[in-house]
């Protein structure tokens, strides 16, 4: 697929794919770093993560997530796509365990009061880079298209993301339900796929004895162009600041990619609900 096709994929459609973007070096690297991180995770936290899989913070565990969030590979695609001074803001380990339920509908955008909700370009971006191959059978991502730009029936059905009633959810809410216009993304292992936040996405169940892992890394493309309102909260929620021991060269190259602003503005609300601005 060419770059402008997936451009237009990601403008019309909230999400694009990009093939074997880690090399299998640093894929061997995250996938012994993430089964210790998995394998540590204490009972309670499997068990109030359990639709997620897990939902572990990645920050200083370890040297090889600064690669990762700097990924070179990674920031040739999104200036591919047209960002070519992406700031980094958080990262997660997500991993359904053997035989884990299905990962409920969701979307992840955080200012929905504010105008420029309606942006057609994106204005956050999840980043998922898949550890192991994933189908439909192992938990694989499912998406509704276009979702990230106009009200669907199921919009009105969701509670907040990641919220306590998602979490103690039932199986038969209508937050796990099949959908008319939902499409499954199957990938294989080093492959990512760009989405927009606003996209509503889920996964299936792993109905498989293995693991099925990913990381998703939040970027915003384009941060010096967002409302000072908004660039004030994202600096404001402690972004990426390395400590003075975390190994080698791992602050350096992640140190262009931290979110800053030194304005004045009074900081946007925190709203995960679409409002008036995603419109049928």
């Amino acid at each position: 697929m060419s770059d402008i096709t997936r451009q237009e994929q990601l403008l019309t459609q909230g999400f694009c794919h990009f093939p074997a973007l880690l090399d299998r070096d640093i894929l061997g690297e995250l996938i012994r770093v993430t089964d210790g991180l998995l394998d540590a995770e204490p009972p309670e936290h499997t068990h109030k993560f359990r639709y997620q899989g897990s939902n572990i913070n990645l920050a200083y565990q370890d040297p090889v997530f600064a690669r990762l969030f700097a990924w070179p590979k990674t920031l040739e695609a999104l200036a591919s796509l047209g960002y070519d001074d992406p700031k980094w803001w958080s990262g997660y380990l997500l991993s359904k365990p053997p035989y884990g339920p299905p990962l409920y509908w969701h979307q992840d955008w955080w200012a929905w009061d504010h105008a420029r909700s309606a942006d057609p370009h994106l204005l956050q971006a999840f980043l998922m880079y898949y550890l192991t191959d994933t189908t439909r059978e192992n938990g694989c991502l499912r998406l509704i298209p276009g979702s990230h730009a106009r009200r669907v029936d199921l919009h009105e059905k969701l509670p907040p993301a990641h919220s306590e009633e998602t979490y103690e959810a039932p199986l038969d809410s209508p937050i796990f339900s099949h959908h008319a216009q939902e499409i499954d993304v199957p990938v294989k292992a080093g492959d990512l796929v760009v989405g927009d936040a606003r996209l509503l996405h889920a996964a299936h169940a792993n109905q498989t004895n293995q693991r099925r892992s990913l990381l998703t890394l939040w970027y915003y493309p384009d941060y010096e162009n967002l409302p000072e309102v908004l660039r004030a909260f994202i600096a404001r929620k402690k972004p990426l600041n390395p400590p003075d021991w975390w190994e080698g060269e791992a602050g350096k190259i992640v140190e262009p990619l931290v979110p800053l602003y030194t304005g004045d503005a009074e900081p946007a609300k925190w709203n995960r609900v679409p409002a008036e601005h995603l419109k049928y």
